[in-house]
């Protein structure tokens, strides 16, 4: 909410350049930025499903970036690194030992490539940081009541998990609800987090609408929808 894109009317789209001006991009992330209570550079870069996790760690770096990845490291002072999402998980991550800190987007697809786990291993290699003192939050997305998927997912997680089926509730023939908080809540635990370092918003992407963009919801009703914004840096 309190943005310029018509999504349908005076929303907040933070990316998206291929469904909304740049115009009105730049003005909804300039009134986003404005929040907080000292200037921040944003970071980001092409999301792409994949399992690629980039360092910012000089200025250069600090851009909207056409690096395809689907996670940032950095310790970088005056940096926000933003992730981008409409129903897929964002997890933020970071380490008040180091100051060292990571911004995840994981949809399905970066779940299964342990995305997250990969974020972790990014911070604790370039960093030094332990994952025993990491804080994480995964924030607002499609949640196991209302997202549905499809055999190929089932078959995916499989492959890549022990007892994936903890995950899943199943539906009709070949499909089922996914808990993909649960999955990359797990995820982060086996990377060395403590469950009590682990947040999670109660939030359906897909349940509010009037709150939060929704990618299978909107992108059928208006034929586009627009992006959320999850964003970490030093205080």
């Amino acid at each position: 909410m309190g943005g310029v894109s018509d999504f349908p009317d005076g929303d907040l789209n933070l990316a998206g350049f291929n469904e909304d001006s740049r115009e009105n991009i730049y003005e909804n992330r300039r009134r986003f930025l404005n929040i907080f209570d000292r200037p921040y550079r944003l970071a980001a870069v092409w999301q792409v499903h994949g399992d690629a996790v980039k360092a910012v760690s000089v200025e250069s770096d600090i851009t909207d970036s056409d690096d395809y990845a689907d996670a940032m490291t950095s310790s970088l002072d005056g940096v926000l690194l933003g992730t981008k999402t409409a129903d897929c998980v964002p997890v933020l991550i970071g380490d008040p030992v180091t100051h060292s800190f990571a911004a995840v987007h994981a949809g399905w697809r970066g779940t299964v490539s342990s995305i997250a786990a990969k974020a972790v291993e990014k911070l604790r290699a370039d960093h030094g940081a332990i994952p025993e003192n990491m804080i994480a939050a995964i924030g607002p997305a499609a949640c196991v009541g209302k997202y549905e998927i499809g055999q190929d997912v089932i078959d995916a997680f499989a492959q890549n998990f022990e007892q994936s089926s903890r995950y899943f509730v199943p539906t009709r023939d070949g499909h089922a609800r996914v808990d993909l908080h649960q999955a990359n809540r797990d995820q982060l635990i086996s990377a060395g987090l403590t469950n009590e370092n682990i947040y999670t918003a109660p939030y359906c992407t897909m349940e509010r609408p009037d709150l939060f963009f929704s990618y299978r919801l909107e992108k059928q009703k208006y034929g586009k929808t627009g992006r959320l914004m999850s964003v970490i840096g030093l205080a």
